[in-house]
Protein backbone atom coordinates (compact mmCIF):
# COMPACT_ATOMS: atom_id res chain seq x y z
CA UNK A 1 0.00 0.00 0.00
CA UNK A 2 1.32 3.49 -1.05
CA UNK A 3 2.75 5.74 2.03
CA UNK A 4 3.99 9.73 1.50
CA UNK A 5 7.12 10.37 2.75
CA UNK A 6 7.93 13.52 3.94
CA UNK A 7 11.74 14.89 5.44
CA UNK A 8 10.48 18.01 6.85
CA UNK A 9 12.61 21.43 7.43
CA UNK A 10 12.50 22.90 3.90
CA UNK A 11 10.99 26.34 3.15
CA UNK A 12 8.81 26.55 0.44
CA UNK A 13 9.13 28.88 -2.59
CA UNK A 14 7.82 29.41 -6.31
CA UNK A 15 4.37 28.35 -8.06
CA UNK A 16 1.72 25.89 -7.39
CA UNK A 17 -0.88 25.18 -9.55
CA UNK A 18 -3.86 25.29 -8.18
CA UNK A 19 -6.50 21.99 -9.98
CA UNK A 20 -10.55 22.10 -10.72
CA UNK A 21 -12.27 22.13 -8.01
CA UNK A 22 -13.06 18.23 -6.25
CA UNK A 23 -16.63 19.21 -4.81
CA UNK A 24 -17.55 21.08 -7.74
CA UNK A 25 -16.42 18.64 -10.34
CA UNK A 26 -18.83 16.15 -8.11
CA UNK A 27 -21.50 18.51 -8.15
CA UNK A 28 -21.19 19.02 -12.09
CA UNK A 29 -20.50 15.53 -13.66
CA UNK A 30 -24.58 14.84 -12.60
CA UNK A 31 -25.64 17.46 -14.80
CA UNK A 32 -24.45 15.89 -17.52
CA UNK A 33 -27.39 13.49 -16.78
CA UNK A 34 -30.03 15.79 -17.53
CA UNK A 35 -29.86 16.17 -21.09
CA UNK A 36 -29.19 13.50 -24.26
CA UNK A 37 -26.80 15.65 -25.58
CA UNK A 38 -22.80 15.99 -24.42
CA UNK A 39 -21.85 17.81 -21.97
CA UNK A 40 -18.07 19.07 -21.40
CA UNK A 41 -15.97 19.90 -18.62
CA UNK A 42 -12.95 21.76 -18.53
CA UNK A 43 -10.27 21.54 -16.28
CA UNK A 44 -11.30 18.54 -14.33
CA UNK A 45 -8.78 16.99 -11.42
CA UNK A 46 -7.37 14.13 -11.67
CA UNK A 47 -8.46 12.42 -8.64
CA UNK A 48 -9.80 8.88 -7.33
CA UNK A 49 -13.32 10.70 -6.72
CA UNK A 50 -13.54 11.95 -10.30
CA UNK A 51 -12.92 8.71 -11.78
CA UNK A 52 -15.37 6.60 -9.40
CA UNK A 53 -18.28 9.15 -10.23
CA UNK A 54 -17.27 8.63 -14.23
CA UNK A 55 -17.62 5.05 -13.24
CA UNK A 56 -20.87 5.77 -11.57
CA UNK A 57 -22.28 7.46 -14.70
CA UNK A 58 -20.95 4.70 -17.22
CA UNK A 59 -23.28 2.12 -15.37
CA UNK A 60 -26.34 4.69 -15.70
CA UNK A 61 -25.15 3.97 -19.43
CA UNK A 62 -24.05 7.53 -20.03
CA UNK A 63 -20.28 7.47 -21.92
CA UNK A 64 -17.50 9.51 -21.12
CA UNK A 65 -14.40 10.36 -22.79
CA UNK A 66 -10.94 12.02 -21.45
CA UNK A 67 -8.93 14.11 -23.30
CA UNK A 68 -5.84 15.63 -21.18
CA UNK A 69 -4.27 12.30 -20.45
CA UNK A 70 -0.61 12.65 -20.31
CA UNK A 71 1.18 11.85 -17.36
CA UNK A 72 2.96 15.67 -16.95
CA UNK A 73 -1.00 17.24 -17.63
CA UNK A 74 -2.73 18.77 -14.76
CA UNK A 75 -6.64 18.28 -15.25
CA UNK A 76 -8.69 16.90 -17.59
CA UNK A 77 -11.58 17.43 -20.36
CA UNK A 78 -13.96 15.10 -20.15
CA UNK A 79 -17.24 14.91 -22.34
CA UNK A 80 -20.04 13.43 -20.97
CA UNK A 81 -23.32 11.87 -22.99
CA UNK A 82 -25.74 10.41 -21.30
CA UNK A 83 -27.84 10.03 -24.69
CA UNK A 84 -30.39 7.46 -22.80
CA UNK A 85 -30.06 6.22 -19.37
CA UNK A 86 -29.62 2.25 -19.40
CA UNK A 87 -30.31 2.30 -15.60
CA UNK A 88 -32.03 4.32 -12.83
CA UNK A 89 -30.45 2.28 -10.83
CA UNK A 90 -27.16 3.94 -8.38
CA UNK A 91 -25.86 0.41 -7.08
CA UNK A 92 -24.33 0.07 -3.54
CA UNK A 93 -21.16 -1.22 -4.23
CA UNK A 94 -20.49 1.89 -5.95
CA UNK A 95 -22.09 4.96 -3.95
CA UNK A 96 -20.64 3.36 -0.69
CA UNK A 97 -17.38 4.41 -1.46
CA UNK A 98 -18.83 7.72 -2.29
CA UNK A 99 -20.83 10.25 -0.67
CA UNK A 100 -20.97 12.35 -3.23
CA UNK A 101 -23.04 9.77 -5.08
CA UNK A 102 -26.43 10.49 -3.67
CA UNK A 103 -26.28 13.90 -6.32
CA UNK A 104 -27.54 11.13 -8.78
CA UNK A 105 -30.55 11.05 -7.31
CA UNK A 106 -32.10 14.54 -8.47
CA UNK A 107 -30.70 14.08 -11.79
CA UNK A 108 -32.04 10.97 -12.77
CA UNK A 109 -35.25 11.41 -11.03
CA UNK A 110 -35.53 14.64 -13.38
CA UNK A 111 -34.45 12.47 -16.73
CA UNK A 112 -36.52 9.62 -16.15
CA UNK A 113 -39.53 10.45 -13.77
CA UNK A 114 -37.55 7.22 -11.45
CA UNK A 115 -34.22 6.41 -9.28
CA UNK A 116 -33.33 3.77 -6.52
CA UNK A 117 -30.21 5.06 -5.27
CA UNK A 118 -28.16 3.32 -2.39
CA UNK A 119 -27.78 5.17 0.96
CA UNK A 120 -24.08 6.71 0.39
CA UNK A 121 -20.82 5.99 2.01
CA UNK A 122 -17.58 8.55 2.36
CA UNK A 123 -15.41 9.54 4.89
CA UNK A 124 -16.50 8.67 8.51
CA UNK A 125 -16.61 12.34 9.70
CA UNK A 126 -19.69 11.89 11.49
CA UNK A 127 -23.36 11.36 10.96
CA UNK A 128 -24.52 12.78 7.50
CA UNK A 129 -27.88 12.03 6.67
CA UNK A 130 -29.83 12.33 3.77
CA UNK A 131 -33.27 13.43 5.27
CA UNK A 132 -32.95 17.11 3.89
CA UNK A 133 -32.38 16.11 0.23
CA UNK A 134 -35.32 13.71 0.57
CA UNK A 135 -37.53 16.41 2.48
CA UNK A 136 -36.37 18.99 -0.63
CA UNK A 137 -37.24 16.62 -3.66
CA UNK A 138 -41.06 15.46 -1.68
CA UNK A 139 -41.48 19.36 -1.36
CA UNK A 140 -41.20 19.75 -5.14
CA UNK A 141 -43.47 16.47 -5.92
CA UNK A 142 -41.13 13.01 -5.27
CA UNK A 143 -42.97 10.37 -3.85
CA UNK A 144 -40.31 8.35 -1.70
CA UNK A 145 -39.99 4.95 -0.18
CA UNK A 146 -37.37 3.98 1.68
CA UNK A 147 -35.89 0.08 1.90
CA UNK A 148 -33.48 -2.42 2.02
CA UNK A 149 -30.68 0.24 2.29
CA UNK A 150 -32.17 2.26 -0.95
CA UNK A 151 -34.33 5.04 -1.74
CA UNK A 152 -36.60 5.09 -4.37
CA UNK A 153 -37.86 8.37 -5.68
CA UNK A 154 -40.65 8.71 -8.02
CA UNK A 155 -42.15 11.26 -9.55
CA UNK A 156 -46.06 11.37 -10.42
CA UNK A 157 -47.14 11.37 -14.21
CA UNK A 158 -43.19 11.15 -14.90
CA UNK A 159 -42.47 14.59 -14.16
CA UNK A 160 -42.04 16.64 -11.17
CA UNK A 161 -44.36 19.36 -10.06
CA UNK A 162 -42.21 22.13 -8.87
CA UNK A 163 -42.77 23.53 -4.88
CA UNK A 164 -41.11 25.30 -1.91
CA UNK A 165 -39.00 24.35 0.49
CA UNK A 166 -37.31 25.88 3.45
CA UNK A 167 -34.36 24.18 5.10
CA UNK A 168 -34.03 24.26 8.66
CA UNK A 169 -30.23 24.28 8.19
CA UNK A 170 -27.85 24.78 5.42
CA UNK A 171 -27.00 21.59 3.60
CA UNK A 172 -24.52 21.80 0.13
CA UNK A 173 -25.81 18.30 -0.72
CA UNK A 174 -29.31 18.64 -0.34
CA UNK A 175 -29.40 22.12 -2.29
CA UNK A 176 -27.63 20.79 -4.91
CA UNK A 177 -29.88 17.65 -5.55
CA UNK A 178 -33.21 20.04 -5.41
CA UNK A 179 -31.46 22.26 -7.80
CA UNK A 180 -31.10 19.83 -10.43
CA UNK A 181 -34.00 17.90 -9.91
CA UNK A 182 -36.06 21.23 -10.03
CA UNK A 183 -34.46 22.99 -13.01
CA UNK A 184 -36.84 20.31 -15.53
CA UNK A 185 -40.18 20.23 -13.42
CA UNK A 186 -43.64 21.29 -15.03
CA UNK A 187 -43.62 24.54 -12.23
CA UNK A 188 -41.40 26.53 -10.78
CA UNK A 189 -39.89 26.05 -7.35
CA UNK A 190 -38.38 28.20 -4.63
CA UNK A 191 -35.23 26.83 -2.42
CA UNK A 192 -34.80 29.20 1.23
CA UNK A 193 -32.21 29.18 3.32
CA UNK A 194 -30.06 27.68 0.40
CA UNK A 195 -26.32 26.85 0.22
CA UNK A 196 -24.18 29.68 -1.08
CA UNK A 197 -20.92 28.00 -1.16
CA UNK A 198 -18.96 28.94 -4.49
CA UNK A 199 -19.63 25.14 -5.38
CA UNK A 200 -23.50 26.12 -5.22
CA UNK A 201 -22.67 29.26 -7.18
CA UNK A 202 -20.76 26.77 -10.33
CA UNK A 203 -23.70 24.52 -10.34
CA UNK A 204 -25.92 27.36 -11.17
CA UNK A 205 -23.69 28.30 -13.64
CA UNK A 206 -23.15 25.19 -15.60
CA UNK A 207 -26.79 24.95 -15.27
CA UNK A 208 -27.83 28.18 -16.96
CA UNK A 209 -25.58 27.51 -19.94
CA UNK A 210 -27.76 24.38 -20.29
CA UNK A 211 -30.44 26.47 -20.42
CA UNK A 212 -32.39 25.97 -16.90
CA UNK A 213 -33.60 29.27 -15.54
CA UNK A 214 -32.02 30.11 -12.16
CA UNK A 215 -32.55 33.56 -10.20
CA UNK A 216 -31.08 34.35 -6.77
CA UNK A 217 -27.67 32.89 -7.73
CA UNK A 218 -25.10 33.10 -5.00
CA UNK A 219 -28.16 34.45 -2.50
CA UNK A 220 -29.97 32.04 0.52
CA UNK A 221 -33.33 32.20 -1.72
CA UNK A 222 -33.37 30.63 -5.25
CA UNK A 223 -36.12 30.36 -7.39
CA UNK A 224 -35.96 28.00 -10.54
CA UNK A 225 -38.59 27.83 -13.34
CA UNK A 226 -38.56 24.92 -15.02
CA UNK A 227 -37.80 24.42 -18.47
CA UNK A 228 -39.19 21.35 -20.98
CA UNK A 229 -35.45 20.10 -21.37
CA UNK A 230 -31.69 21.09 -21.17
CA UNK A 231 -29.21 21.37 -23.70
CA UNK A 232 -25.67 20.22 -23.81
CA UNK A 233 -22.76 22.67 -22.77
CA UNK A 234 -19.07 23.09 -21.93
CA UNK A 235 -18.01 24.45 -19.11
CA UNK A 236 -14.87 24.91 -17.14
CA UNK A 237 -14.60 23.61 -13.27
CA UNK A 238 -14.13 26.31 -11.01
CA UNK A 239 -10.69 26.46 -8.79
CA UNK A 240 -10.42 24.27 -5.61
CA UNK A 241 -10.55 26.78 -3.03
CA UNK A 242 -10.07 24.06 -0.39
CA UNK A 243 -6.53 22.52 -2.23
CA UNK A 244 -5.48 26.79 -2.26
CA UNK A 245 -5.87 26.87 1.04
CA UNK A 246 -4.34 23.56 2.27
CA UNK A 247 -0.98 24.96 0.64
CA UNK A 248 -1.26 28.01 2.21
CA UNK A 249 -1.15 26.38 5.66
CA UNK A 250 1.52 24.55 4.19
CA UNK A 251 3.88 27.48 3.25
CA UNK A 252 2.86 29.00 6.20
CA UNK A 253 4.11 26.92 8.49
CA UNK A 254 6.82 25.97 6.54
CA UNK A 255 8.02 29.37 5.82
CA UNK A 256 8.80 30.59 2.52
CA UNK A 257 6.96 32.48 -0.10
CA UNK A 258 4.60 30.36 -3.19
CA UNK A 259 2.61 31.55 -5.36
CA UNK A 260 -0.88 29.61 -5.56
CA UNK A 261 -1.85 29.76 -9.27
CA UNK A 262 -5.52 29.56 -11.07
CA UNK A 263 -6.72 31.01 -7.93
CA UNK A 264 -10.22 32.90 -6.99
CA UNK A 265 -9.49 34.88 -3.86
CA UNK A 266 -12.91 35.95 -3.97
CA UNK A 267 -14.03 32.80 -2.55
CA UNK A 268 -11.61 32.48 0.20
CA UNK A 269 -12.44 35.24 2.30
CA UNK A 270 -12.68 33.29 5.84
CA UNK A 271 -9.43 31.17 4.85
CA UNK A 272 -7.54 34.52 3.70
CA UNK A 273 -8.88 36.58 6.53
CA UNK A 274 -7.42 34.06 8.88
CA UNK A 275 -3.77 33.63 7.56
CA UNK A 276 -3.60 37.19 7.78
CA UNK A 277 -4.26 37.26 11.69
CA UNK A 278 -2.12 34.03 11.85
CA UNK A 279 0.46 36.52 10.58
CA UNK A 280 1.18 35.16 7.07
CA UNK A 281 1.76 37.27 4.35
CA UNK A 282 -1.11 37.03 1.70
CA UNK A 283 -0.90 39.12 -1.60
CA UNK A 284 -4.01 38.74 -3.64
CA UNK A 285 -3.41 39.39 -7.50
CA UNK A 286 -6.05 38.63 -10.49
CA UNK A 287 -5.56 34.76 -11.10
CA UNK A 288 -3.28 33.89 -8.20
CA UNK A 289 -2.45 34.20 -4.33
CA UNK A 290 1.22 35.18 -3.30
CA UNK A 291 0.99 33.53 0.60
CA UNK A 292 4.62 34.97 2.89
CA UNK A 293 5.91 33.74 6.04
CA UNK A 294 8.62 33.42 8.46
CA UNK A 295 7.20 30.55 10.03
CA UNK A 296 6.34 32.53 13.19
CA UNK A 297 2.83 32.21 13.73
CA UNK A 298 -0.04 33.45 16.01
CA UNK A 299 -2.76 31.58 17.72
CA UNK A 300 -6.28 32.02 16.83
CA UNK A 301 -9.83 31.34 17.50
CA UNK A 302 -11.38 29.72 14.66
CA UNK A 303 -15.32 27.86 14.54
CA UNK A 304 -16.51 26.42 11.64
CA UNK A 305 -19.45 27.77 9.87
CA UNK A 306 -21.93 27.41 6.31
CA UNK A 307 -19.96 29.63 3.55
CA UNK A 308 -19.17 32.21 3.81
CA UNK A 309 -18.02 31.07 7.50
CA UNK A 310 -14.87 29.49 7.88
CA UNK A 311 -15.31 26.13 5.76
CA UNK A 312 -15.30 22.69 7.79
CA UNK A 313 -12.72 21.29 5.03
CA UNK A 314 -10.01 24.07 6.33
CA UNK A 315 -10.25 22.69 10.13
CA UNK A 316 -7.82 20.35 9.98
CA UNK A 317 -5.03 21.88 8.08
CA UNK A 318 -5.05 25.26 10.12
CA UNK A 319 -4.98 22.49 13.35
CA UNK A 320 -1.90 21.68 11.80
CA UNK A 321 -0.33 25.02 10.71
CA UNK A 322 -1.26 25.90 14.19
CA UNK A 323 0.63 23.14 16.18
CA UNK A 324 3.34 25.63 15.49
CA UNK A 325 1.81 28.83 16.58
CA UNK A 326 3.32 31.14 19.72
CA UNK A 327 0.95 30.38 22.21
CA UNK A 328 -2.41 28.26 22.29
CA UNK A 329 -5.19 28.87 19.63
CA UNK A 330 -9.36 27.19 19.98
CA UNK A 331 -10.55 25.57 17.17
CA UNK A 332 -14.45 24.81 17.57
CA UNK A 333 -16.84 22.98 14.64
CA UNK A 334 -19.60 22.62 14.37
CA UNK A 335 -20.57 21.32 10.96
CA UNK A 336 -19.35 17.49 11.81
CA UNK A 337 -19.08 16.15 15.38
CA UNK A 338 -16.57 13.43 14.52
CA UNK A 339 -13.67 15.73 12.59
CA UNK A 340 -10.92 15.54 15.31
CA UNK A 341 -9.67 12.05 14.00
CA UNK A 342 -6.58 13.74 13.17
CA UNK A 343 -5.58 14.65 16.52
CA UNK A 344 -3.89 11.16 18.04
CA UNK A 345 -1.95 11.00 15.01
CA UNK A 346 -1.00 14.62 15.34
CA UNK A 347 -0.15 14.00 18.45
CA UNK A 348 2.20 11.07 17.94
CA UNK A 349 4.62 14.08 16.04
CA UNK A 350 4.27 15.47 19.26
CA UNK A 351 1.38 18.32 19.11
CA UNK A 352 -0.24 19.20 22.51
CA UNK A 353 -3.92 19.37 21.37
CA UNK A 354 -6.72 18.64 23.78
CA UNK A 355 -10.21 18.09 22.17
CA UNK A 356 -12.83 19.13 24.67
CA UNK A 357 -16.37 17.81 22.63
CA UNK A 358 -17.04 19.98 19.24
CA UNK A 359 -13.93 21.96 20.86
CA UNK A 360 -10.19 21.46 20.56
CA UNK A 361 -7.69 23.46 22.31
CA UNK A 362 -4.29 23.73 20.41
CA UNK A 363 -0.80 24.68 22.35
CA UNK A 364 1.89 25.67 19.60
CA UNK A 365 4.93 23.80 20.61
CA UNK A 366 8.57 24.32 19.56
CA UNK A 367 8.75 21.10 17.39
CA UNK A 368 7.48 18.34 16.33
CA UNK A 369 9.01 15.27 15.59
CA UNK A 370 8.40 13.07 12.08
CA UNK A 371 6.56 9.51 12.77
CA UNK A 372 4.66 6.79 10.84
CA UNK A 373 1.05 8.09 11.22
CA UNK A 374 -2.31 7.10 9.36
CA UNK A 375 -4.74 9.06 7.51
CA UNK A 376 -8.34 9.02 8.40
CA UNK A 377 -9.94 10.86 6.51
CA UNK A 378 -9.54 13.35 3.18
CA UNK A 379 -8.93 16.66 4.96
CA UNK A 380 -6.85 14.97 7.90
CA UNK A 381 -4.95 13.35 5.59
CA UNK A 382 -3.52 17.08 4.25
CA UNK A 383 -2.95 17.96 8.03
CA UNK A 384 -0.51 15.06 8.56
CA UNK A 385 1.14 16.42 5.30
CA UNK A 386 1.13 19.90 6.95
CA UNK A 387 3.03 18.55 9.88
CA UNK A 388 5.65 16.49 8.46
CA UNK A 389 7.04 19.57 6.70
CA UNK A 390 7.80 20.67 9.88
CA UNK A 391 8.74 17.91 11.59
CA UNK A 392 12.19 17.36 12.10
CA UNK A 393 12.98 13.55 10.70
CA UNK A 394 10.68 11.53 8.65
CA UNK A 395 6.97 11.61 8.43
CA UNK A 396 5.41 8.23 6.80
CA UNK A 397 1.83 8.97 5.97
CA UNK A 398 -0.38 5.60 5.24
CA UNK A 399 -3.62 5.17 4.20
CA UNK A 400 -3.04 7.89 1.68
CA UNK A 401 -5.74 6.68 -0.83
CA UNK A 402 -7.74 9.11 1.53
CA UNK A 403 -5.77 12.21 -0.32
CA UNK A 404 -6.06 10.76 -3.94
CA UNK A 405 -9.34 11.23 -3.18
CA UNK A 406 -9.31 15.40 -3.16
CA UNK A 407 -5.44 16.22 -3.97
CA UNK A 408 -4.04 16.04 -7.19
CA UNK A 409 -0.89 14.86 -7.63
CA UNK A 410 0.30 16.24 -4.16
CA UNK A 411 4.26 14.88 -3.84
CA UNK A 412 4.69 16.74 -7.37
CA UNK A 413 3.45 20.39 -6.77
CA UNK A 414 4.60 20.28 -3.16
CA UNK A 415 8.41 18.93 -4.32
CA UNK A 416 7.87 21.30 -6.82
CA UNK A 417 8.25 23.91 -4.61
CA UNK A 418 11.18 22.67 -2.47
CA UNK A 419 9.26 20.26 0.04
CA UNK A 420 11.55 16.89 0.67
CA UNK A 421 8.20 14.48 -0.57
CA UNK A 422 7.80 11.28 -2.17
CA UNK A 423 5.38 8.66 -2.97
CA UNK A 424 6.31 4.65 -1.64
CA UNK A 425 4.74 2.01 -3.34
CA UNK A 426 6.59 -0.37 -1.67
CA UNK A 427 5.53 0.26 1.66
Amino acid sequence: MDRILIRGGNRLNGRLPISGAKNAALTLMPCALLTDEPVTLRNLPRLADVDGFGHLLNQLGASTTIEGSRPEDFGRVMTIRAGQLTSTEAPYDIVRKMRASILVLGPILARAGQARVSLPGGCAIGNRPIDLHLKALQAIGAELEMSAGYVTATAPGGRLGGGRYTFPIVSVGATENVLMAAVTARGSSRIENAAREPEIVDLCRCLVAMGARIEGIGTETLEIEGVAELHGATYGVMPDRIEAGSYACAAAVAGGTVELANVSAGDMGATLEALRAAGVGVEERRDSIVVSSDGKLAPLTLSTAPYPGFATDMQAQFMAMLCKADGASVLTETIFENRYMHVPELARMGADIQVHGRTAVVKGVDRLVGAPVMATDLRASMSLIIAGLVAEGETSVARVYHLDRGYERLEEKLSAVGADIERDSGG
